[in-house]
């Protein structure tokens, strides 16, 4: 994994709204994406996916709504490994977010190693892999994981976030 400080920065103008999204594990002989995500990628400006998309098919879907920007996780077959990154840094303004799947420590939660690695170093520290949802501040930093919109898992119901950055951060989870 690169040190932190060694991956690049991605810059956006704000106001924006992100879609966030992650653990998909869809295959390519996909079923249709749930409506309340379908329309929430229509209405956003950026969608980022926190991993285990699974393939680079289903990451065209994906992208057929707008620009997408991932990190591989631990079920992403070789391409996607491949071509995306294992960590994310983005600037939204003057709010400053980092991206990571979460599964790179053995024997450490997805929430413990996004904490360990962004943790402190950004704004927004955004994780996937458990599937399941987070939205709390913690020590001054927003610790983001949308769940999953398609495998819930021991999760009463699907999710999926949204990051509304101006002046001000409104970060939501939204279940169905």
């Amino acid at each position: 994994m690169p040190a932190f400080e060694q991956v690049p920065i991605e810059r956006f103008a704000t106001p924006i709204t992100v879609t966030v999204v992650g653990d998909t594990h869809l295959r390519t002989n996909l079923r249709p994406l749930p409506s309340p995500l379908v329309e929430s990628l229509r209405a956003c400006d950026l969608i980022l996916h926190t991993g285990d998309v699974v393939s680079a098919d289903v990451l065209a879907v994906f992208e057929q709504f707008g620009p997408v920007r991932a990190v591989f996780g631990n079920n992403d077959d070789r391409l996607l490994v491949a071509s995306l990154p294992e960590l994310r840094r983005f600037q939204f303004g003057r709010i400053s977010a980092g991206m990571i799947h979460g599964h790179n420590l053995p024997g450490k939660t997805a929430q413990q190693v996004a904490s360990l690695i962004l943790g402190g170093h950004v704004d927004i520290v955004i994780y996937g892999h458990s599937h399941q949802p987070v939205n709390q501040w913690q020590d001054g930093w927003l610790l983001f994981n949308p769940g999953s919109p398609t495998d819930r898992r021991r999760q009463p119901r699907f999710s999926f976030g949204t990051l509304r950055i101006d002046d001000e951060l409104e970060a939501k989870l939204h279940y169905f």
